[in-house]
């Protein structure tokens, strides 16, 4: 199902997912299908698997497989992740084997220009995972405040120079609205004076940003994490993919936390929190192998964090 899409940490992801015979999963970012299609693989279709995805596109590959040999026991559900919830009360999912949640964007996704993602394709600016909702990054960078734009713009991508740039985006807008990706990045660039030498283009960061705020990417982490514990069994594992810093420190700090029975503070003598540890975190984080890195370049910044439901 991944033509033209290299699922990263394919084989590492379903690993840790320890797949059984007969088992339930989850994968609550299906993109190009590549690690369910794996995970049915090994099977040979005998589990049942959850996929989740706020792209239509991805639901139309979802159904696709499917429709296949090993496909009977896939079940598309067409909405965000951070809706894990809600999808398993009105789905009736029963306690869950496996969650994988792969944050990074399919190739798909970053190769359409029409889906505004990328800058190396001119196309119209809208990065929403799910194009039939909610506002896009045109909507962003042609109406929100200046200080809010620089706040987004370093909060989510760190780009050192951010209120540079969303003083100049500001100063344009009022020229004439942006509406292609092509447009932005130019303005961008001669916003922060080029690549004299970087190793990523100036609007990079930017584009992530947008991204992020867009689709509230991390307030919705947040969510399905907390979802993903509620429903996994005991010993069922949740395996988490993240591609930047400031997804992985909030899987990181959840891991953590999770992992810890009293979680007052030193100080207090009593413990009065009456926390249990809800999650057992397994091994080191993982990240790609140099051969991986160089046959898929956007794997180099990715990492895998494990955990496992204890009882």
């Amino acid at each position: 199902m991944q033509s033209g899409h290299i699922s990263v940490l394919l084989h590492e992801a379903v690993d840790a997912l320890q797949p059984r015979a007969g088992g339930v999963y989850i994968d609550g970012t299906f993109g190009g299908g590549g690690h369910t299609t794996e995970l049915l693989t090994r099977l040979d279709g005998v589990a049942t698997v959850y996929a989740i995805d706020a792209d239509p596109a991805a639901m139309e590959r979802a159904d696709r497989l499917r429709s296949t040999p090993i496909g009977a026991g896939l079940i598309p559900v067409h909405s965000n992740f951070r809706e894990l919830a809600r999808i398993a009360a009105d789905l009736g999912i029963p306690p869950v084997d496996g969650i994988l949640l792969d944050l990074g964007l399919s190739s798909y996704q970053l190769d359409q220009a029409e889906r505004g993602f990328a800058f190396r394709f001119d196309g119209p600016l809208d990065m929403r995972f799910n194009p039939e909702a909610g506002e896009s990054a045109a909507d962003i960078v042609n109406h929100a405040p200046q200080e809010e734009l620089a706040s987004i713009i370093w909060r989510y991508g760190e780009e050192k120079q951010s209120r540079q740039v969303a003083r100049v985006i500001v100063e344009r807008r009022k020229q004439a609205p942006f509406t292609s990706t092509a447009d932005l990045a130019a303005v961008i660039e001669k916003a922060v004076g080029g690549r004299r030498g970087k190793s990523i283009h100036p609007a990079t960061r930017t584009f992530q940003a947008l991204r992020i705020a867009v689709n509230d990417e991390l307030s919705a982490l947040e969510s399905v994490l907390d979802a993903a514990v509620g429903i996994l069994t005991p010993g069922g594992r949740l395996v988490v993919i993240s591609f930047h810093s400031r997804e992985d420190r909030i899987v990181k700090q959840f891991m953590a936390l999770e992992s810890t029975d009293c979680i007052c503070p030193p100080d207090v003598p009593v413990c009065v929190c009456h926390h249990s540890a809800r999650l057992r975190r397994i091994g080191k984080p993982v990240r790609p192998t140099d051969s991986e890195q160089t046959h898929n370049a956007r794997s180099r910044s990715a990492i895998m964090r494990i955990a496992e439901r204890v009882g």
